[in-house]
């Protein structure tokens, strides 16, 4: 146990991509006591999807790795005897990485005007794409990686060796000679950490949910996982985590409700949009003539279908516009409709079932995160800022409507110290989420 005098912020974090920031913010300092309690801090691992890997605004940069949670969490740890923690980031010259999408202006009548980042890119254009999309380039020294974070990839795939050949994000992080040969969970266990964090398992529900529930045949991992088979994967990670006697902190996963790519598009914003308060909006249920009809209380229209709705499509000579006639109805990968809603939800909770009982059995902490973002969805507040699940001025969640912005991570990263302090009886500070920001305005 020490004393401290903790001077926080995103200068700190951010030494290694300042350009980000355009001053140094000024920090209040302050004494506090600090206690890893009985964690060996020394080595920590993140494992998880594209939450972990600072994913944000459809794509991963360099910004939004310097920000991810376990970037927060380690520099955190460093207060309390941890060591250094090795991302697999982008470089300075390629620091766009996939590519983003980014906030350009509003529409006179306040549509926000959202353009792709396309230029200093980590695409790489001297090998052939992946099935998952293009290569990215290379982290030159993969065995040093702490941050496992995987954008797409679900408990189910996990255990997959021919995953490495169909993820970019996966590949990028493997030898050429690992590439197709070694499962996500193997490659984890490897690096023996003394100290891990496990948010996995969305994917296993949200592929599948931002689909509208329709399976994709091309992609094996696009349904829904099984419980049994999820459980099987599951226990193999943690029990093989936990190995020594090695501690650590695991997340659930959230309900879709209370993320804006499933509640931002309503049929009141249409209307209020086109200016007609008269609009009803079709949507497709089922593959028969007859499965349309009028958009109703728990049907969620996905946030990415709302520039098809209106449009103009032709019908043998007559132009009906998209979503606004049952002859041309959303469709159903266009929409959650509330029975589909009822059934991810039914997953999900079956599957958070099975992270506690394996977590319980292994004596790791859990943060719920499926009630964390669904007390919050309608609002709160904290340091007198207000944050919602509202898609750009809500302050947590990024242009993509699911992954979090800079200024949500630092909230999560809070969240899992406090889970963290609470069951190991650690001190580990929490950070100033303030120093980070939330969607940039033009």
């Amino acid at each position: 146990m020490k004393n401290i005098l903790h001077k926080i912020g995103t200068a700190v974090i951010l030494s290694s991509a300042f350009f980000f920031a355009g001053c140094e913010p000024e920090f209040e300092e302050k004494e506090i006591t600090v206690s890893a309690g009985p964690l060996d801090l020394s080595k920590y691992v993140a494992i998880g999807n594209s939450l972990t890997a600072g994913f944000q605004d459809g794509g991963l940069y360099l910004e939004g790795q310097v920000n991810s949670y376990p970037n927060i969490l380690a520099y955190q740890f460093s207060y309390a005897g941890g060591g250094q923690f090795v991302q697999p980031l982008f470089s300075n010259e390629q620091f766009n990485g996939s590519g983003y999408l980014r906030l350009t202006g509003f529409t006179t009548s306040g549509s926000p005007i959202i353009a792709p980042v396309t230029t200093s890119l980590a695409v790489r254009t001297d090998a052939a794409a992946l099935p998952g999309g293009p290569r990215l380039a290379k982290f030159a020294n993969p065995a040093t990686i702490q941050n496992w974070g995987v954008p797409g990839i679900s408990v189910l795939s996990s255990s997959q060796a021919a995953y490495g050949g169909i993820n970019p994000y996966y590949e990028r992080l493997l030898t050429d000679a690992e590439v197709g040969q070694v499962p996500y969970v193997q490659k984890v266990l490897s690096t023996k950490p003394t100290f891990f964090s496990l948010w996995l398992g969305n994917n296993d529900v949200l592929t599948y949910a931002t689909n509208g529930a329709v399976v994709d045949p091309n992609n094996p991992f696009s349904g829904l996982t099984d419980p049994t088979t999820f459980r099987a994967i599951y226990t193999q990670l943690v029990t093989g985590l936990v190995q020594g006697g090695t501690e650590g902190v695991i997340a659930n996963i959230p309900d879709v409700t209370a993320v804006p790519y499933f509640t931002t598009v309503t049929q009141d914003m249409v209307r209020r949009s086109a200016g007609n308060n008269q609009l009803v909006i079709y949507i497709r249920t089922g593959e028969g003539q007859a499965d349309v009809r009028p958009i109703e209380a728990g049907d969620y229209i996905l946030l990415t279908t709302q520039a098809a709705i209106g449009r103009a499509d032709n019908f043998n000579g007559t132009t009906i516009p998209h979503g606004f006639h049952p002859l041309n109805p959303l469709t159903d990968k266009e929409v959650l409709d509330k029975a589909e809603v009822e059934e991810v939800r039914g997953r999900t909770i079956a599957l958070n079932q099975i992270i506690k009982e394996v977590a319980t059995a292994n004596k790791i902490p859990v943060f719920d995160t499926f009630d964390f973002f669904n007390k919050r969805k309608s609002g709160f507040m904290q340091n007198g800022i207000g944050y919602s699940a509202a898609f750009i001025t809500g302050n947590l969640f990024s242009l993509d409507g699911i992954h979090l912005t800079p200024r949500g991570y630092a909230i999560v990263a809070n969240e899992f110290i406090n889970t963290i302090n609470s069951h190991y009886k650690s001190t580990i500070p929490t950070i100033d989420v303030t120093q980070f920001r939330t969607v940039l305005i033009p």
